[in-house]
């Protein structure tokens, strides 16, 4: 449906990767797709067991004696669906849908984040008009899952120590540093007992959700926090039943439900609880209340109230502010992910600091946290921040560029993110890079949008950058 939006190699490219399932963890098959176009191409390509894609296209004529410039991006995409919807991520794709100059996707998130920078790569690759150095396109895995891909990566293929990374999601803007992270699993053992009482279901949903780098700021609401000031503000006796909220470490979640057990209806109070904390960056919160099947057992009054007591206890939000940066987030936490599984409550956060003591000092609460409920604590996914170069010809290169085309200097700032340049930092040897992309609003969530147009504007301002490299 995208044949006629322009610039049409790269929406052709977008179109098809669409078409291909290739949620975080399920990306063999667009890694394949790839290496299928490279070798269509006669470009020399190298994947990796983890599915990480390099590809090499030669200098044009002319720049053959130039330094070569990777142009990276990764190739999995954030999973989320309306809440009623049958969409099938690992077997279904994408059904796009375009409002003027909006590019969307029908009911699920888009993967523009970070689908429209791979289609790019590729039209780059297969546009042998261009005038560039020589090019290493790298395709890494898994990044919205911990960067597996790019911490993984072997880079003693890689010729160039100079890099383009296209994963951030406003025109305009170059980005030259950014946060570290870690993902906390917190696992707390509970207890069940005997259950009579009829059962309550309660749903939590309608708000926005989003990026837990980006739109921490934001004053947006987190439904597993919610939902935990829900349970501990109800006036009714209850036993809690089950608990399921978010799927994404680094997704602010936009629902949470659980089921208690309880001999009151507590529709009211849930009515009144909505309408008391409806905020006006997130208005959408709806509180609904239905009955449930009876459950022959539910969690003892200790474990319900260890359940709530973390839920508010848990820091949600911005922590700091950087002191050197006005307006930049330095460090944060999101709640991600609560779960009640077998004999244990599950809860899943993201730590992001960009001071790495600052980061460890959240750590360490945490688990102090953890250890006054007996809970196992646990890190993974650790990324390093990427630190802002003094002196980058890249940089330098890129504000000319696009101060010549634009008449006015892009914007350059460090953000409360995490990219792979941080982890490349540490691999690669006098690294010098960049990130950029074009405007997208709402990533993460059902509601991410592209822009078209400005999609067109920094693909050609990317084609220009290199010709100037």
């Amino acid at each position: 449906m995208l044949e006629t939006v322009a610039p049409q190699r790269v929406f052709h490219y977008f179109e098809d990767l669409c078409a291909i399932p290739h949620g975080s963890g399920n990306i063999a098959a667009i890694s394949d797709y790839c290496a299928r176009f490279a070798a269509s191409h006669g470009l020399d390509c190298v994947q990796d067991s983890l599915h990480n894609i390099i590809i090499r296209k030669p200098a044009s004529k002319g720049y053959e004696t130039h330094p070569a410039v990777i142009l990276q991006g990764h190739l999995d995409m954030v999973c989320e669906k309306v809440a009623d919807s049958d969409f099938d991520f690992t077997k279904d794709g994408l059904r796009l849908s375009v409002d003027g100059d909006l590019l969307s996707a029908d009911g699920t998130t888009l993967g523009a984040d970070d689908g429209i920078a791979v289609a790019m790569i590729l039209a780059v690759l297969e546009d042998d008009t261009l005038a560039h150095p020589p090019i290493e396109a790298l395709f890494t895995v898994d990044e919205e899952t911990g960067m597996d891909g790019a911490e993984g990566l072997d880079v003693t293929g890689l010729a160039g120590s100079t890099l383009i990374n296209l994963d951030s999601g406003e025109e305009g803007v170059l980005t030259v540093g950014c946060a570290g992270g870690a993902k906390v699993d917190i696992r707390m053992p509970v207890q069940f007992t005997e259950n009579t009482l009829p059962c309550q279901k309660i749903v939590l949903s309608g708000l926005c959700g989003g990026h837990s780098g980006i739109d921490i700021n934001k004053g947006r609401l987190n439904a597993c926090k919610l939902l935990g000031k829900f349970l501990s503000e109800l006036p009714a006796a209850y036993r809690l039943v089950s608990i399921f909220g978010g799927f994404k470490d680094n997704v602010i979640p936009n629902a949470c439900e659980c089921v208690i057990a309880c001999n009151e209806d507590v529709s009211a109070f849930a009515a009144h609880f909505a309408e008391e904390n409806r905020l006006p960056t997130d208005s959408g919160l709806t509180v609904t209340v239905s009955e449930a099947a009876l459950s022959p057992c539910c969690l003892t009054e200790t474990s319900g109230m260890h359940v709530v007591q973390f839920l508010m206890k848990t820091v949600f939000g911005v922590v700091a502010m950087s002191k050197e940066m006005e307006g930049l987030v330095e460090s944060s936490q999101n709640l991600g992910i609560v779960r009640l599984e077998d004999s244990q409550f599950h809860a899943v956060l993201s730590v992001r600091s960009s001071v790495a003591a600052e980061k460890q000092k959240m750590l360490d609460q945490l688990q102090a946290l953890a250890e006054t409920f007996d809970a196992q604590f646990s890190t993974h996914g650790h990324y390093p921040a990427w630190e802002y170069r003094p002196v980058s010809r890249l940089r330098d290169t890129m504000i000319a560029v696009y101060t010549e085309l634009y008449r006015k200097p892009p914007v350059i700032e460090t953000v409360h993110a995490g990219l792979e340049c941080g982890l490349f930092s540490e691999k690669i040897a006098n690294f010098d890079a960049v990130s950029m992309g074009p405007d997208m609003w709402d990533i993460h969530t059902v509601n991410e949008r592209l822009s078209i147009s400005s999609t067109a504007r920094t693909y050609s301002y990317l084609c220009q950058v290199l010709k100037e490299l």
